[in-house]
C-alpha cells in the first residue's frame, strides 16, 4: 500500500509540474507571436500587453523550479522519472529566455511604430513563420518525447538561420540605398535576431525531450 500511494504521489506531484510547464509554453508561445503581430498590425497595446505578461512567465519558471527541486528532495526519482523532471526544469528556462526575446521584439517594434510604416517590415514573416513552427513542434516534442521530431529540429534551425541572414543583407543594403530610415532597418534586424535566438531556445526544448524520453545527449551534434 505504502509503495502505490508514493508512486501515485509521485505521478501526481509529476503531472502538477508539467501541467505548470504547458502553461508557460501556451503563455510564451503566444507572447512570442504577439509580439510580431504588434509590429506587423502597428499594435503598440499589444507590445505592452507582451512587455507586461513576461512577469507571470517569470513567476512560472520560479514556480516550476521550486516544484522540481521539492520532487527531486522528496521523491529521489531514478532513470526516467528522473529525467523527466530535470528536463521540465531545463524546458522551463528555455521557455523564459523565449518570452525574454519576446518581450525584446516588442520593444523594438514600439521604436519602429513611432515613425512611418515600411515595406520592409513585412519581410519580418518568414522568420517569424519559422521560429513559430519550431516553437510549436518543440512544444510537442516534449509532451509527447517524440524524439523524431525532437531530432529534425536542428535541420530546421539551420533554415531559420539561413532565411535570417538573407534577410540581415536585404536590410544592409537597404541602409546603404536609404539612410533616413537606418535606424529602423537596424531594428528590424534587431527582431530578426531575436526570433533566431527563439528558435534556438526551441531546439534546447527538443534536446530536453531526447534526454527525457530516451537518455540521449543531442547537444552540440552537427
Amino acid at each position: 500500500m505504502n509503495e502505490r500511494h508514493i508512486l501515485s504521489s509521485f505521478d501526481n506531484a509529476l503531472d502538477r509540474l508539467r501541467q505548470n510547464l504547458f502553461h508557460m509554453a501556451s503563455l510564451t508561445t503566444q507572447s512570442l507571436n504577439d509580439a510580431v503581430r504588434g509590429l506587423l498590425e502597428r499594435d503598440v497595446m499589444l507590445c505592452n500587453q507582451v512587455i507586461a505578461e513576461d512577469e507571470s512567465v517569470d513567476q512560472f519558471e520560479k514556480q516550476i523550479d521550486a516544484q522540481g527541486v521539492a520532487i527531486l528532495t522528496r521523491f529521489t526519482p531514478l532513470a526516467h522519472d528522473l529525467r523527466r523532471v530535470v528536463s521540465t526544469m531545463k524546458a522551463s528556462s528555455n521557455l523564459e529566455r523565449i518570452s525574454d526575446q519576446a518581450v525584446n521584439i516588442a520593444r523594438r517594434a514600439k521604436r519602429i511604430l513611432q515613425s512611418v510604416e515600411i515595406p520592409e517590415t513585412r519581410m519580418v514573416e518568414p522568420i517569424h513563420a519559422q521560429a513559430m513552427s519550431l516553437l510549436g513542434d518543440a512544444i510537442e516534442a516534449f509532451r509527447d518525447e517524440n524524439v523524431e521530431l525532437a531530432t529534425g529540429l536542428k535541420a530546421r534551425d539551420k533554415e531559420l538561420n539561413r532565411i535570417q541572414n538573407e534577410f540581415i543583407a536585404r536590410m544592409t543594403s537597404r541602409m546603404e540605398e536609404d539612410t533616413s530610415r537606418i535606424k529602423d532597418y537596424i531594428d528590424l534586424v534587431f527582431v530578426a535576431r531575436f526570433l533566431e535566438r527563439a528558435g534556438d531556445h526551441a531546439v534546447n526544448i527538443g534536446e530536453d525531450a531526447v534526454y527525457a524520453g530516451v537518455a540521449r545527449d543531442i547537444r552540440h551534434v552537427k
